[in-house]
């Protein structure tokens, strides 16, 4: 049974009464596939929440603005995007289409926000686009990192050796990550780069 999750990719509903996209990175280029070729009306329905992280900024803020959105907006980080999108989530009614494009560790994250705002997460749409280094969680000390490309890696805050496991957990959006060396302490093999 695999626990990783699947992509479908973006795809406009043509039916929701308004769209809500948040993008990280290269996320913005799946949201601009999709938008380029969309009705006037569909754009005028549409609110941006991005954050640039992993790209070129004004490449694809300009861009964006260009379409003519009802919203946009661009957060310096994850961090302030997720709590723009919470705050737009407590106010959203029936017919709010959720896309959400980037790496996977965003997705999770926006699918958390998603989740405890009440929306069915199955109901998101999302793409992921660059990097492939991912989140993960330490199932020892409950400790979060970002961005992890190589296994094992040490942990951010307990600092123990992980396995990074293929687990993926949807209720923390994060990878699982196990003690490499528990039985024999100090036997850590050499790290290798996984996910570039």
């Amino acid at each position: 049974m695999k626990s990783r999750p699947v992509y479908s990719g973006l795809r406009v509903n043509p039916h929701a009464q308004r769209h809500l996209f948040a993008l990280e990175g290269e996320g913005a280029r799946a949201c601009l596939d999709q938008l380029v070729t969309a009705e006037c009306e569909q754009v005028a329905m549409t609110e941006i929440l991005y954050t640039p992280q992993g790209s070129q900024p004004q490449a694809h803020e300009v861009t964006m603005r260009e379409l003519g959105p009802r919203g946009f907006q661009q957060a310096p980080s994850v961090a302030v995007l997720l709590h723009r999108l919470r705050r737009l989530l407590s106010t959203a009614r029936m017919g709010t289409q959720l896309y959400a494009a980037g790496s996977e560790g965003f997705i999770g994250q926006v699918l958390q926000v998603a989740s405890e705002a009440g929306m069915d997460v199955q109901s998101v749409s999302t793409e992921h686009r660059g990097t492939l280094a991912r989140r993960v969680q330490c199932v020892h000390c409950k400790g979060i990192t970002e961005n992890v490309s190589s296994s094992p890696f040490r942990c951010t805050h307990c600092g123990l050796a992980l396995f990074v496991r293929d687990h993926y957990s949807r209720r923390i959006g994060a990878f699982q990550g196990v003690n490499v060396d528990a039985e024999v302490p100090g036997s850590i093999p050499p790290s290798r780069e996984l996910y570039p």
